[in-house]
């Protein structure tokens, strides 16, 4: 059995194109979806470090109510589709329970890296205003995670032109496929 498990962004819900469609992929290929709905979150967060944390402690806490009934030992693949901070809610929730996960990474926050401990590929856009570029190169490298750069995209992988949004979206979205379809890790840094 094959579970994915769904961790939105602050503004970021799981209905949102990268989390919708790597949902799709994932059921696809015979996965079981479960979607973390936490929320209530302050205005203003962003640059504003007691705010996020108290996001990702708030979110952390709910996670354990909303996935609180599932069997995790169950499961033999446990799939993680994160976005934003919700990267480091996801690697933090895996840590605390000891899982063995699979990982896609969408647009990782600063503080993301330092939970990030599980295999997994990472999707960045340069013009990402929450963490720059080296930082996730850098953070990358350091933990072996595949590294797909966007060029010119923000925090929600997007460069404001539509026609080239979809283009980026159709080509992330086969990277996640190759990533959910293979058995086992992919080991080297793109």
């Amino acid at each position: 059995m094959k579970i994915a498990v769904v961790f939105p962004g602050i503004g970021y819900h799981v209905d949102k194109p990268l989390l919708y469609y790597s949902k799709k992929i994932a059921a696809a290929h015979g996965y079981e979806i479960k979607d973390v709905p936490y929320g209530n979150f302050p205005p203003g967060v962003k640059g504003n470090k007691e705010k996020t944390n108290a996001c990702f402690t708030g979110a952390l806490d709910q996670c354990e109510d909303i996935l609180c009934d599932v069997d995790f030992s169950q499961y033999t693949d446990i799939l993680f589709l994160s976005k934003s901070i919700g990267t480091a809610i996801a690697s933090a929730y895996g840590q605390k329970h000891g899982l063995k996960t699979k990982n896609v990474y969408f647009t990782p926050v600063g503080e993301s890296f330092q939970f990030m401990n599980q295999p997994g590929i990472v999707f960045h856009g340069t013009a990402d205003g929450w963490v720059g570029t080296e930082t996730v190169i850098t953070e990358c490298k350091a933990r072996n995670l595949p590294l797909h750069i966007i060029e010119n995209a923000n925090h929600s992988l997007e460069v404001g032109d539509w026609v080239q949004d979809v283009r980026n979206l159709e080509n992330i979205m086969l990277s996640v496929e190759e990533y959910i379809a293979v058995e086992g890790e992919p080991t080297c840094f793109s």
